[in-house]
């Protein structure tokens, strides 16, 4: 991931949500590794709905203090402020694609900050929003631990349920 990498709002809340042990680890992994490329990119939505998660939503949450340390060290990723540009292009999105106007906000905030990647569980994995390619970091997971069951897959192909239109074929 040295790519830019514009991180919704989940992949955040996951790092920090004890109960659920499997993308906690997935999470913080990603987010390392981020950190440490200084390749991570935000919104002030994204930080605003990780607050508010955080502390409302999250069982057990964390108190405002501990979430408004993580919002401060998150400030270093220089977060996209929604803007009338990033509100005109998420409206083009949410057009477009037809996607939630929340999610096109999200969209058009990676788009201005220049990111090619978008970590997300909310949005179809492989999606593409232009040059935008959203990876499911979860799903990424699973998919490569099972490789080797893609390629056979991908040969069955399913039977018609319905006989076919047209004239009926000659039997040999």
């Amino acid at each position: 991931m040295t790519e830019s990498t514009f991180v919704d709002t989940n992949i955040l809340v996951y790092a920090r949500d004890a109960g659920q042990q499997t993308k906690q680890v997935v999470a913080q992994e990603c987010l390392r590794q981020l950190w440490q490329q200084r390749a991570g990119r935000i919104s002030i939505q994204v930080l605003s709905e990780y607050y508010v998660t955080l502390t409302r939503k999250l069982k057990p949450g964390l108190s405002a203090d501990t979430a408004w340390d993580d919002i401060d060290a998150l400030m270093a990723w220089n977060p996209q402020p929604i803007d009338r540009a990033v509100l005109t292009r998420a409206r083009e999105i949410e057009r477009r694609y037809r996607t939630s106007w929340w999610d096109a906000t999200i969209v058009a905030a990676a788009h201005a900050q220049g990111c090619r990647i978008l970590l997300s569980e909310d949005f179809q994995h492989g999606m593409a929003f232009d040059q935008l390619k959203v990876r499911n970091p979860f799903a990424s997971e699973l998919n490569e631990s099972n490789a080797g069951y893609t390629d056979y897959a991908a040969t069955i192909q399913p039977r018609p349920r319905h006989r076919p239109r047209g004239r009926p074929r000659k039997s040999p």
